[in-house]
């Protein structure tokens, strides 16, 4: 992922600039206090949540649109 931001309502932002990459076999755990944005960074990989700017791959392609 790159530069990933949702912002909620125009003035709520939940997660913002978000970069990632996981390479093959690698193990990610997302882990922070409540309400800094783990929900929802994981609702937007899972396509359950709309990405308000920037991109998400899956390997070359690009996924911000698929559905869930």
């Amino acid at each position: 992922m790159k530069n990933v931001t949702k912002v909620y309502d125009q003035k709520v932002t939940a997660v913002q600039d978000a970069q990632l990459v996981v390479e093959d076999k690698e193990f990610v755990v997302l882990v922070g206090p409540s309400g800094c944005g783990k929900s929802t960074l994981l609702r937007m990989i899972a396509g359950l949540e709309e990405i308000t700017s920037g991109e998400l791959y899956i390997g070359d392609r690009k996924v911000n649109d698929v559905a869930p």
